[in-house]
């Protein structure tokens, strides 16, 4: 069994450069940071300090450009695309500022959706897509589109379709963004609420430091380094 603090995602000395032309923008310079099992971490900081870059780094959906990074003591760095897509896809998940619901599909089929892509039958998906829409609150709006949804409704789908593959570890790049301050609480509360009842390890982007609750570890990025981790 799994102990609380066993690191799941461990950076190494990871460097992100992006060449523009005739000039170079380091995106993330000399990264040391470990994630473990059931902790709550907030990255903080302004627009432009790394933080989305980072979040793509640990997902692999972007290679560093010096450093390694490790989920579950694999080497990203060294995987191929495919093997990348079924770490992403069993052991991440995503949750979005803008939602990236499909517009055509409804509440439940889009919670569906990851598990279709993975092959999984209606006669289990469907089951436990409502599973998740009830666990978020929203079993009354599955046969819902994203335009009959509040924002903070169409958020709740995100949260229960990044949950449908029970990772350990849920991504969320600035989930309360676009929301007002109250839906915003409401969505923090959430992810709370998946991290210590459903033992959930969050990695959670944010410049909002009204978004910020005891108990989280707090990672504050400034020009593409790590300046404070309490």
């Amino acid at each position: 069994m799994t102990k609380k603090h066993d690191t799941i995602i461990e950076l190494e000395n990871v460097n992100r450069r992006y060449n523009m032309g005739d000039y170079t923008i380091d995106a993330l310079t000399n990264i040391n940071l470990n994630v473990c099992q059931q902790e709550f971490i907030m990255v903080m900081g302004p627009s432009g300090s790394g933080k989305s870059t980072l979040l793509n780094i640990m997902a692999g959906l972007e290679k560093p450009s010096a450093g390694t990074i490790h989920i579950n003591q694999r080497d990203l760095t060294t995987l191929t695309d495919r093997e990348l897509c079924e770490i992403r896809r069993y052991q991440l998940g995503f949750i979005f500022q803008f939602f990236n619901l499909h517009p055509i599909l409804t509440a439940l089929e889009n919670v569906e959706l990851p598990m279709l892509i993975s092959g999984i039958r209606r006669k289990k998906r469907t089951p436990r897509a409502m599973a998740m829409l009830e666990l978020v609150g929203l079993e009354k709006r599955k046969d819902h589109l994203p335009h009959e949804l509040s924002g903070g409704e169409k958020q709740r789908v995100g949260i229960a379709r990044s949950l449908v593959n029970d990772p350990q570890v849920i991504l969320a790049d600035e989930p309360t963004g676009d929301l007002d301050s109250l839906t915003g609480n409401e969505i923090m509360s959430l992810l709370r609420e998946m991290n210590e009842e459903h033992q959930k390890t969050i990695v959670c982007v944010s410049h909002d430091e009204a978004m910020l609750k005891p108990n989280m570890r707090i990672i504050e990025m400034e020009d593409g380094k790590i300046i404070s981790d309490i």
